[in-house]
């Protein structure tokens, strides 16, 4: 299992970001946040939910609850989900043609669902 330095420098390098740019973003000295990762010092909840929004992942990821960088960072809109990256249905991801498909179909959905005009009261 990985420490939550591990998740942190993993995530801040697959954003390409120095330890100088998560410190400025979070408002520390470098060393505080080079600390973290090194499992010098712990984040305080706060600044890993800042952290967490900065490098668009989940709190539950980086304090090592899941193991899913994305979990629980999605808002409910099935609109917004399907912005995300690496999505999967049961481990075969979905490019992003197959999401085409997916938001076309649901689109068709909503267009079904839609009031006509004599049942809108207009």
């Amino acid at each position: 299992m990985q420490t939550v330095g591990q998740r942190l420098r993993f995530m801040r390098k697959k954003k390409k970001m120095t330890l100088m740019d998560m410190a400025e973003a979070i408002g520390s000295a470098k060393s505080t946040y080079a600390a973290y990762e090194s499992g010098f010092r712990s984040p305080q909840l706060d600044t890993i939910s800042q952290i967490s929004q900065i490098l668009g992942t989940s709190s539950d990821y980086l304090l090592g609850i899941t193991d899913d960088p994305y979990q629980s960072t999605i808002s409910s809109n099935a609109k917004d989900f399907l912005k995300s990256e690496n999505l999967h249905w049961d481990g075969v991801p979905l490019d992003a043609e197959d999401l085409k498909l997916v938001v076309s179909l649901l689109e068709r959905v909503l267009r079904d669902k839609a009031p006509t005009e004599d049942q809108s009261g207009k």
